[in-house]
């Protein structure tokens, strides 16, 4: 372990060069990469039906190709799934990356091919630590080892030659020999997928490494770093593992997270953004110091950027690098070396950055709730009302919900604000009906409310009509097309309800 690290730190350092290329001309390495996947695609079944041998700029790929979401591959997807080849990609699609649910599906298969491996994870990966030892010269990163925490990693078989997990299952299976050197736990812990038992070993079988480096979604970190507190009676990581030096985070926004990883750490530390997904990674933080993750640009995936005000228009206007504008929201619109055409992701992002570029997530397109990794999308708030009221003989007029943030003293929650027109028969078991259709619609959600180790119960306040009427008439919003923004990702709207409802008079 020690023999090797210096050769691949040294050789981390020489990709430098290479990055600074596309850093210092972007427009030209983004050229490059779509004329790459046009070529690519011009043979599957997708580029012929949009004539990718007749395309040869990119303003005639925008006018060709329609942008599509998840409904509208789905049906390729399938098809690939059941053991066709050579639909929406040109080489073999032996790997899909599960996801997150759409408004119909409780979950998605993302296609990833080698390139979307060789040329996107992972070769940004290599450019990750590229940059953080130009940041952090005298690091001693890979003198020790990452410790890896991922989501679920069941591995499932789709048809004889495919398979399916959590995009971190799929990199770790696919993942360099070298990789397995530099990373900790054990493959066979790290693709457990029942969380109590696996947090619980991962504990156990990290306490005694040289620990140099953390990566995974706040959430689950915090709740591997107290149990490993737990364990050892230490009262700082830093105690368990003097040599650790960076944090890589991603998923969720890390602000509510900050300080409660300083107090556990014990020590400072580097903490860098990622923001790296199912679908490809996109950007990361090439500079703790500094706000904003560097846009990949040269990574396999072309990006289009749709300006908010166009979002629902039947053709919506696209722009590049060159026309994008600071602190503007943007819905990403990507094209991939895996066969995603035009495809809206969902999120939205905003640049902090023109030179280089950088970026940071602002949310998603429609609202939800995200700071555990949940994905809750209003798709599936909505069905869990409506099963809730029908089990209950209840009748809802409006909701909001919000989520309750990780603290010293426990793990997060959602709290919602339900105004009913007609209150439930049995108000604990329409909170109970709400929290399992949830977890039946939304597999994120489902993971993170596994025996509470990350989400407890939601916590539920019910009132007679009124409150929202009255928060939006403060507002000037009463009427029209004002809405209640039914899910919120942080806490101001909930905030400003909570008074508003004063005690809650509902009889039950």
């Amino acid at each position: 372990m020690k023999f090797l690290s210096p050769a691949i730190s040294s050789l981390a350092r020489l990709r430098l060069w290479r990055i600074d290329a596309w850093i210092q001309h972007p427009a030209d390495a983004q050229r490059e990469v779509l004329q790459d996947l046009v070529t690519a695609g011009q043979y599957t079944e997708f580029g012929k039906k949009y004539g990718f041998s007749q395309l040869f700029h990119i303003k005639d790929f925008k006018q060709r190709v329609p942008i599509h979401d998840y409904e509208d591959l789905k049906p390729y997807i399938e098809r690939i799934m059941s053991g066709e080849q050579n639909i929406l990609w040109n080489t073999p699609i032996n790997w899909f990356a599960k996801s997150s649910g759409t408004t119909s599906d409780k979950s998605k298969f993302i296609p990833v091919s080698d390139e979307a491996l060789a040329d996107g994870h992972y070769k940004a990966s290599k450019d990750v630590l590229t940059l953080y030892y130009n940041f952090n010269a005298e690091s001693n990163l890979l003198i020790g080892k990452g410790l890896v925490l991922g989501g679920s990693h069941n591995i499932n078989p789709v048809n004889e030659e495919a398979q399916y997990g959590d995009l971190s299952a799929v990199l770790l299976q696919n993942s360099p020999f070298y990789g397995h050197w530099l990373r900790t736990p054990d493959l066979s812990i790290a693709l457990m997928d029942e969380w109590e038992s696996k947090i619980e070993m991962l504990a156990q079988s990290t306490i005694k490494e040289n620990v140099t480096s953390l990566s995974g979604v706040p959430t689950w970190t915090l709740v591997l770093l107290k149990r490993i507190l737990e364990i050892t009676g230490k009262s700082t990581i830093a105690e368990v593992w003097p040599n650790l030096e960076l944090y890589m985070h991603g998923g969720v926004s890390f602000t509510p997270y900050r300080d409660q990883f300083k107090r556990i750490i014990g020590k400072k530390i580097h903490y860098l953004e990622m923001y790296n997904a199912s679908e490809g990674f996109f950007a990361a933080q090439n500079n703790p110091d500094e706000d904003g993750m560097l846009l990949l640009v040269d990574h396999g995936i072309f990006y289009e950027f749709m300006p908010m005000e166009e979002f629902g228009k039947e053709n919506p206007r696209t722009i590049g690098l060159k026309e994008v504008e600071l602190d503007k929201n943007y819905a990403l619109i990507i094209t991939t070396n895996a066969g995603l055409w035009r495809y809206l992701i969902g999120d939205t992002i905003k640049f902090v950055s023109l030179n280089p570029f950088k970026i940071k997530v602002s949310g998603r397109v429609k609202h939800y709730i995200n700071a555990f990794g949940e994905e809750v999308i209003v798709d599936n708030t909505d069905k869990a009302i409506a099963e809730a009221c029908l089990a209950t003989d209840a009748i809802v007029n409006d909701y909001s919900a919000a989520p309750i943030y990780f603290t010293e003293d426990g793990n997060g929650s959602h709290e919602w604000l339900i105004e009913f027109e007609k209150a439930p028969v049995d108000f604990n078991r329409f909170i109970e009906i709400l929290d399992q259709t949830l977890q039946s619609v939304n597999s994120d959600y489902e993971a993170k409310r596994h025996k509470n180790i990350a989400l407890r119960l939601p916590k539920v306040h019910a009132f007679n009509p009124g409150m929202f009427a009255q928060w939006l008439k403060e507002r000037g919003k009463l009427g029209g097309q004002h809405k209640v923004p039914r899910l919120s990702n942080d806490r101001k709207y909930i905030e400003e309800m909570l008074p508003i409802a004063g005690p809650f008079k509902i009889n039950f």
